[in-house]
């Protein structure tokens, strides 16, 4: 079957924000955990951080099995396993089998992620890849941004549960609309042992200059997000819970912003995307000192702008460089890029406790000089590629 551009994108945005909302489900509704249960807040927690535990275990397997075998099987048995342990989050009372099915769903949301990653790169052609990579990222906005909402705002916090039915029939959904509709896959040309293994894909300059920039650009934005709260509930903006909430609707402008930079790196080149996007994240973690709220949302929207650009220039730029071993590939970018948004909420954190708000952009700054440089030898490296 052969699909638009258009309803190629559309499949890929459904599937990938349909996982993506998963991950983030009972983020709203934390307090409510901790009270149903009975639980400290720490544990509360723990049906979040599992998820997220479950996708750094797996990632790299999934990456390799999306190397040598069909993706759609790989597919079809994420969208239901992940499925069925949702509607079973909706019927226990015991949290400790909550926390226990919210890490299997974490281990099968790569089966879904990655293995689609590795489906895109191994068929379409080059010009075509930067744009649908565009809506892969922008689905994660969207699920990441869609699973805060069913859970906090859609479905009222105390019928949570519903929540979990509500997700559970979109990944299967998603996951049996892309089985069928998404093209006949070419076959995958790898075997057991063929293709640069993961530490040898690390080994390589330009790779291990992409991965990086998964990391650098996450721990930036990571850290941003997550100390924002706490800068706008202190003077001079002293905002509530809820206004705080509404500024995070500034993550729709990754929606917009990941495909339009697909289509500008096909034509400027990804590196040129990726310096662009550092300097505007940059100029936004600037700009969110000035003690007016409406120039700190600005600035907000600015970082989405600035981040979801590099992030989508990087993935873009990583598929088109390899002709083999892109799940392996694929599944590094991802983990390196949640190791980055750990270790900037680690490291932002002490310089929020000495410096306040200055400590959080001044440690996003210096790592943005490091994009930066990153950035500009991806340029070069384009090129002399294009040079006779």
């Amino acid at each position: 079957m052969k699909l638009s551009s258009f309803s190629l994108q559309a499949l890929v945005f459904f599937l990938v924000s349909a996982s993506f909302s998963t991950m983030y489900l009972v983020q709203p509704v934390l307090p409510v955990l901790q009270t149903e249960f009975g639980i400290s807040i720490s544990r509360a927690s723990q049906t979040v951080s599992m998820v997220i535990l479950g996708v750094a275990l797996s990632t790299l397997i999934f990456g390799r099995l999306a190397d040598i075998y069909p993706v759609k099987p790989l597919i079809i048995l994420g969208g239901a396993v992940i499925s069925l342990s949702g509607l079973a989050c909706a019927l226990v009372h015991n949290i400790d089998v909550l926390i226990a099915l919210r890490l299997i769903q974490g281990l099968f949301i790569p089966a879904l992620t990655t293995c689609l990653a590795t489906y895109l790169a191994r068929n379409l052609p080059l010009e075509r890849l930067n744009v649908v990579m565009g809506s892969y990222i922008a689905a994660t906005v969207t699920g990441g941004l869609g699973g805060r909402l069913l859970g906090g705002w859609i479905h009222p916090p105390l019928h949570w549960r519903y929540a979990f039915v509500t997700t559970s029939v979109m990944v299967l959904i998603a996951a049996l609309a892309a089985a069928i509709l998404l093209p006949a896959e070419r076959k995958p040309t790898e075997k057991p042992g063929q293709g640069p293994g993961f530490f040898s894909l690390m080994r390589r300059p330009p790779m291990l200059a992409i991965f990086t920039v998964g990391f650098g650009a996450m721990f930036v934005f990571g850290a941003t997000f997550n100390y924002l709260p706490f800068y706008l509930s202190a003077p001079p903006f002293v905002l509530s819970t809820n206004a705080i909430t509404l500024l995070y609707m500034n993550y729709i402008a990754g929606v917009i912003i990941a495909p339009l930079s697909g289509k500008f790196s096909n034509r400027f080149g990804n590196g040129l995307t990726m310096i662009l996007g550092t300097l505007i994240l940059a100029a936004a973690l600037l700009l969110s000192h000035i003690p007016l709220l409406w120039t700190v949302a600005f600035s907000l929207c600015m970082a989405c702008t600035g981040f979801f650009a590099v992030h989508a220039a990087a993935m873009g730029s990583m598929n088109r460089k390899l002709a083999s071993s892109r799940g392996r590939a694929n599944s590094l970018y991802i983990l390196w890029y949640y190791l980055g948004g750990s270790a900037g909420i680690t490291v932002s954190g002490v310089g929020f406790k000495h410096f306040g708000w200055a400590g959080v952009t001044g440690t996003g700054l210096a790592m943005l000089v490091l994009l930066l440089g990153l950035g500009v030898f991806e340029l070069r490296g384009e090129r002399e590629n294009r040079e006779p």
